[in-house]
């Protein structure tokens, strides 16, 4: 079964519901989606019915906006103590504590920041909401001098993201302080299967503009992250999984990668893929499956023959979050048109409301490796280029 939520559903996800014939939970978001008929709704008794008398049962989310229907429905199941280990990234350090014991973090709460004593914490850190989305709120603390400025910006962050998502999805009221995880950084789709054997559905690599950059603004894969990182990450997935006995579970990994090949993982992300319909939707561009496909139907991608003719070609997924630092309701026009014309091969563009959400939308792209200059001048830009102010 999938659960359809806001912000955003994918035509894309759309069409396999309606194509696969895979039932949809009949809630308010999904009544509105116009789905075509092919796709059964199911109130919510049939679900819960269908997901207690079924030992094969999986739900796919595309928004973490369906743990609350998830939370009270299923709540005799193993499966929101599941959730909660890794939505919560107090609950997920501790899970995870005996495999690395070296990642430092401390929990505490919003009225706790002004009675931190900032001296006394190992630096760098990153402090974030202990149940977060994307990168909203999350800030990379170097030094004692730059705290104070930190603190007011992450007070008011917590405050504008109570009124955006609910407690599940983004919990204003809890906080937590992690040892900076240095290395490459990665994002990563995969799924168990019925026997608990992980399957990784792609990765990619996520860049920097800088040491202090925490956007999402860059992401990309290719034939050569792929080869690299399957092995370690696959291995790392088995770790995982034989602590917190994963079964039927799709997710969203997040790790880095320091210069000794040490893998440290920084969140992982329940029952779904990449947010906003993302790094799933690359997918089919880049290694030509479908990926929602691939979890319910239990398939293991051929990497060896998917790769074949991939040499020096980067798939990229570059958010066009609102870094202006123009706010939104000054903003009257994005030139998308523009945008598009700094690319080599533009593979799909999703334009969002930048008014209801900080981001201006989505873009895949395809590039040649020898201009990985494209992926660097977006990285680097501020986005103003591209906005007619009101």
């Amino acid at each position: 079964m999938i659960i359809l939520e806001k912000p955003y559903v994918s035509d894309y996800l759309k069409e396999t519901a309606s194509q696969f014939h895979f039932p949809v939970l009949a809630n308010e978001h999904s009544k509105s989606l116009n789905l075509n008929s092919n796709v059964e709704l199911l109130s919510d008794k049939k679900a819960v019915d269908w997901y207690n008398t079924s030992s094969n049962a999986r739900i796919y989310t595309n928004s973490e906006n369906a743990i609350q229907w998830i939370s009270k429905h299923l709540k005799d199941s193993s499966l929101p103590q599941k959730i909660n280990w890794f939505k919560d990234k107090v609950a997920f350090r501790n899970l995870t504590k005996e495999l690395f014991p070296e990642v430092f973090f401390k929990a505490l709460k919003p009225e706790d920041l002004d009675a931190i004593r900032i001296e006394e914490l190992p630096k760098p850190f990153v402090i974030k909401p202990a149940v977060g989305f994307l990168s909203l709120a999350v800030y990379p603390v170097q030094s004692n001098e730059e705290w104070p400025e930190i603190k007011e910006k992450l007070k008011k962050d917590l405050l504008d993201a109570a009124l955006l998502f609910p407690s599940e999805v983004l919990d204003s009221n809890a906080i937590i302080i992690e040892g900076y995880i240095n290395g490459i950084e990665f994002a990563f789709d995969a799924y168990y299967d019925e026997n608990g054997n992980p399957t990784i559905l792609n990765i990619l690599k996520h860049d920097f503009a800088s040491a202090e950059d925490v956007s999402d603004r860059v992401y990309l894969t290719s034939k050569e992250v792929m080869e690299t990182y399957l092995p370690p990450f696959t291995s790392f997935l088995n770790d995982l999984g034989a602590l917190a006995d994963l079964k039927n579970f799709p997710l969203h990994v997040e790790v880095r990668v320091d210069e000794h090949g040490k893998l440290l993982p920084i969140e992982v992300n329940p029952l779904r893929f990449g947010g906003f319909c993302t790094t799933a939707d690359l997918t089919p561009y880049a290694w030509g499956f479908n990926p929602y496909v691939a979890f319910f139907q239990n398939q293991k991608p051929d990497w060896n023959e998917i790769l074949k003719d991939k040499e020096g070609i980067l798939y990229g997924l570059i958010v066009l979050d609102n870094s202006t630092g123009i706010k939104a309701e000054k903003i009257k026009t994005f030139d998308y048109e523009k945008l598009l014309l700094q690319f080599e091969k533009p593979l799909e563009l999703r334009k969002m409301d930048f008014r209801e959400y900080p981001v201006f939308g989505f873009l895949f792209t395809e590039t040649r490796a020898e201009n990985y200059q494209e992926l660097a001048a977006i990285l680097q830009s501020d986005l103003r280029e591209f906005v007619v102010v009101q």
